[in-house]
C-alpha cells in the first residue's frame, strides 16, 4: 500500500482542485484501474502514458475534469481505447449506465477484464465501429478520436434529441467549430484546468438542433 500512498494524495489533491468529492471506494476503485492500465500496458500497448503518476494525471483527472458536465442516465464512450473517459465516469457516477466502443481487440479484452474487476455493473463494451454501434444515449463522449465533423457523422445517431455530445479537444477547435455537420449546434465551449497537467484542454458540448437534418432523420 504504501507504492500506492503518492498516488493517492495526487489523486486527491487533483480532486480538490476540481471541487469533485468522491468517497474512499470510489478513490480505491480508480487507483486499482490505475494498477490494470500499468499491468496491461506492457503487452497491450493501450497508452503512451508509462508512469502510474501521469497516469493519475493524464487519465484519471483528465477524464474527471468533464464529470461536472455529464447528464442524464446513460452515457456511450466512443473511441475509448484503454477506456477514457468512460472507465473513470463510470467509476465516479455508479448510477451511469455506460457503453465503452472501440474497434480494438487488444483494447477490448483489457476493457472487458477491467469492467469485471472493478464490479462496474452498469457498464458494457462493444467491440464495433462507431457507425455500427446502435442506441440512443444522453451522453456521447469522446477524447481525441475524430474531428468533430467526423464524430457527428460517424456517431451523429447515437445522441439522444435532447442529449448532449462531450467532445474532449486539446487546443480551441476554431476549424472545427465552422464545419460542424448540418443538425446540430454548439451549445458551449469550456476551458478545462487540468491539475498538473501542462496543456490546453477544451471540451465542446455539442446538442442537436431539433428542426434540423439530424433531427428529422433521428428514429
Amino acid at each position: 500500500m504504501s507504492d500506492r500512498e503518492p498516488l493517492r494524495q495526487r489523486l486527491l489533491a487533483g480532486l480538490k482542485t476540481l471541487k469533485l468529492e468522491l468517497d474512499a471506494s470510489t478513490i480505491e476503485q480508480l487507483l486499482d484501474y490505475v494498477d490494470l492500465l500499468v499491468r496491461w500496458n506492457a503487452a497491450y500497448n493501450l497508452t503512451a502514458v508509462r508512469d502510474a503518476g501521469e497516469m493519475v494525471t493524464r487519465h484519471l483527472l483528465d477524464s474527471l475534469a468533464v464529470l461536472p458536465f455529464v447528464a442524464g442516465r446513460s452515457l456511450v464512450d466512443l473511441g475509448t481505447g484503454a477506456g477514457l473517459p468512460g472507465i473513470p465516469l463510470a467509476l465516479a457516477r455508479p448510477d451511469l449506465e455506460v457503453c465503452l466502443v472501440d474497434s480494438n481487440g487488444k483494447k477490448t479484452r483489457f476493457l472487458r477484464e477491467a469492467v469485471r474487476q472493478l464490479r462496474l455493473k452498469r457498464t458494457r463494451v462493444e467491440e464495433s465501429r462507431v457507425e455500427a454501434v446502435r442506441g440512443e444515449f444522453d451522453c456521447v463522449s469522446a477524447r481525441a478520436f475524430a474531428t468533430l465533423d467526423d464524430m457527428l457523422t460517424l456517431g451523429g445517431h447515437l445522441l439522444a434529441a435532447d442529449g448532449r455530445w462531450l467532445a474532449l479537444k486539446g487546443r480551441f477547435p476554431q476549424d472545427e467549430l465552422d464545419k460542424l455537420p448540418a443538425g446540430f449546434s454548439i451549445d458551449a465551449v469550456h476551458r478545462l484546468d487540468v491539475p498538473g497537467l501542462d496543456a490546453e484542454r477544451h471540451l465542446v458540448i455539442i446538442k442537436r438542433k431539433l428542426d434540423g437534418p439530424a433531427a428529422r432523420n433521428h428514429p
